[in-house]
């Protein structure tokens, strides 16, 4: 008697089910994850055709140039870091309380040197803020 033996086929794991299932979790994960957009706001400070306003015996005036150094009642800030303008602004204004603040901002000035500015004298207290502008040159 000749038993022919068959070729044993070594066990495999199926792997489809697998595939599947990470492929709906990808797609889970993609539908489900909120992105967070950042942007930056680029825009050119506006020329103002309005009329002038008397300028106010006890005011501060903070003056930010192309590099974006600050100069806070005409003296130059050490650097640009948000302590610093916040001591140099405390000391310009001492006990004169909430005083109208000037924000004078070359029109190429970087935004988030602006924006240091306004933080640093709403932190301080300073509510009333206003912007200079420059009338548009006539052509």
């Amino acid at each position: 008697m000749n038993f022919r033996t068959k070729a044993q086929k070594s066990p495999e794991v199926d792997i489809t089910p697998l595939i599947d299932v990470v492929f709906l979790l990808l797609i889970f994960f993609m539908v489900s994850t909120t992105f967070e957009h950042e942007s930056q706001i680029l825009i050119e400070l506006p020329e103002a055709t309005g009329e002038e306003i008397q300028r106010e015996k006890q005011q501060l005036d903070i003056t930010i140039n192309i590099a974006g150094t600050f100069f806070v009642d005409q003296r130059e800030v050490v650097n640009t870091e948000m302590e610093t303008l916040k001591m140099a602004i405390s000391k310009a204004i001492g006990d004169r309380g909430n005083i109208p603040v000037i924000i004078n901002a070359d029109a190429r000035t970087p935004h988030q040197s602006v924006m240091t500015a306004m933080d640093a004298a709403s932190q301080l207290g300073l509510t009333k803020m206003t912007f200079s502008a420059h009338k548009p040159a006539l052509e």
